[in-house]
């Protein structure tokens, strides 16, 4: 079976693995503080927090800004349902807000700003599929408005400018993404002594950590703020690291990849169209495709798997799951529930070649034939 995504892992990892389970050292030792400074510094940070996973990240983010009960907070419905879920973490209410359009699937900026209200403390902006949103545009409207900008960057490890659009920057590095530590994840903060309270409060709000005691005169520690059990082990951070060096060849094979699927479409498989048609910076986490209102989505996906091609759905809509729409009755966000019944994402991963890419784009233009063909039968 092609998969959708595979994460490339081999022997530098196994050596990387095998060092620490040496060491007997195995969590937030010394691999986590150098892959925490790697990783900053790769995003032209001062430094960084890694964590146990993005979900971690965001929930961290919005407890240390000190968001909570009675505050709302700004999210798409396309996306992982942890983004909502982090902020029902601290207490708060997500309010969905629709995408820009089928090509920009991207939250709205005009439906963002119909949806503030004196309740409004911050936004979640997701970099879909690995797409930047416009900073400019994002910061003008949070200062306008004194609103936090959070990053959920899940999908865009490696770009620079992730970061720097706000307060901070949640990235995941789960089993599918574009580097992996099978799961964890790290946050990127602006201001040091907030990115310091995110430090603290991943272990328990402890004053020092294990590591720390170990290399210094006193055993003793203290509690001075509520935390969390969020902490990067070592082993994941050695995997991190080795990830971290082949991270942005990675990402440009993506973007070849992407870039040849988008000519082969569009000529084998025209009625299918294909999001961000102008050119955006993005780290091309994934492929998602819009297939024609005449295809069945279903059909398509049986066709290629019988011909050996995995495919997913990025995403379901959170506000149409059933936690959500209890919480949210009478939510209606058009242009994501269209975007959600046709998209389908289809293979992206370094490990294709051309050929591959080509195979898949065929079996699509036959599935998709078909469904043309059985609609003007019917």
């Amino acid at each position: 079976m092609l998969l959708v995504s595979a994460p490339i892992l081999g022997i530098p990892e196994k050596a990387a693995l095998a060092k620490v389970i040496d060491s007997s050292w195995l969590t937030m030792g010394e691999q986590v503080r150098l892959f925490e400074e790697s990783f900053a510094r790769m995003h032209g940070a001062d430094d960084c927090v890694a964590v146990s996973s993005c979900t971690a990240a965001l929930h961290l983010i919005l407890h240390a800004l000190g968001i909570g009960p009675g505050d709302e907070v700004l999210v798409p419905s396309l996306t992982f349902v942890a983004t909502a879920n982090s902020v029902l973490y601290v207490g708060a209410t997500p309010v969905f807000v629709d995408i820009e359009s089928a090509d920009l699937p991207l939250m709205s900026l005009a439906e963002a700003e119909a949806r503030c209200t004196p309740r409004t403390k911050a936004i979640i902006l997701v970099h879909f599929a690995g797409y930047l949103a416009n900073r400019e545009q994002w910061q003008r409207f949070a200062r306008s408005r004194g609103l936090h900008i959070i990053e959920d960057a899940a999908h865009a490890p490696g770009l620079r400018e992730v970061g720097t659009f706000g307060v901070a920057a949640a990235f995941s590095f789960y089993g599918n993404k574009n580097m992996t530590t099978a799961e964890g994840g790290a946050v990127i903060a602006q201001d040091p002594e907030l990115l310091g309270k995110i430090r603290q409060a991943r272990g328990h709000g402890m004053t020092t950590g294990t590591h720390q005691r170990l290399n210094s005169r006193t055993p003793q520690y203290d509690v001075t703020m509520l935390g969390f059990n969020y902490r990067m082990d070592e082993m994941r951070a050695a995997v991190g690291l080795v990830q971290l060096a082949n991270l942005h060849e990675w990402n440009e094979v993506r973007r070849i990849l992407v870039v040849l699927y988008r000519r082969l479409l569009a000529a084998r498989c025209p009625a299918i169209t294909i999001p961000f048609s102008e050119a955006r910076r993005s780290a091309y986490h994934i492929m998602p495709i819009l297939l024609p209102r005449y295809a069945d989505r279903q059909d398509v996906i049986d066709e290629l798997r019988n011909q050996g091609i995995q495919t997913t759905i990025h995403y379901p809509p959170v506000h149409r799951m059933t936690l959500y729409r209890e919480l949210s009755p009478g939510t209606h966000l058009p242009r994501t529930e269209d975007f959600a019944q046709r998209e389908l994402t289809i293979p992206l991963h370094p490990q294709m070649t051309s050929a591959v890419v080509e195979a898949v784009v065929e079996a699509l233009a036959t599935a998709v034939n078909s469904c043309a063909q059985a609609g003007t039968a019917a």
